[in-house]
């Protein structure tokens, strides 16, 4: 599981939308970000590419302080292995980075050897 995100903090998804093929990505970047609607593709000023992102359940509430909901946003920076495979993410991958393959509705991803950039595995079922 990502060291960053509980099933708690993404409790409130309905589905998961992606912008790419997320069978040739090895890893994604995963972040809880606030938008001023709940489905749809939200605005992404972030460091690097949208690679996907999660709509919310209609039962969602607005952040009572801010008005604004809170989404899961999948993204890639420059330096990502799918860019530089030689870089320095050759092997391991940042901290809030899963494998895309693991990651549903409602869960938060895991790191696997994919996303590890070690010898490929199948991706276990999740139960």
């Amino acid at each position: 599981m990502s060291s960053l995100l509980t099933d708690a903090d993404v409790a409130g998804e309905a589905t998961i939308v992606w912008l790419e093929d997320i069978e040739t990505l090895p890893y994604v970047r995963q972040a809880v970000h606030t938008t001023p609607y709940r489905v749809g593709k939200p605005p992404f000023d972030g460091l690097g590419r949208l690679v996907g992102y999660a709509e919310l359940s209609s039962v969602v509430q607005r952040d009572p302080e801010t008005s604004l909901f809170h989404r899961r946003v999948f993204y890639l920076v420059p330096h990502d292995r799918d860019t530089q495979p030689g870089g320095d993410y050759q092997t391991g991958s940042p901290g809030e980075a899963v494998d895309p393959l693991t990651v549903e509705a409602r869960r938060t991803g895991e790191k696997t050897s994919r996303s590890q950039g070690r010898a490929i595995t199948p991706t276990p079922a999740r139960a």
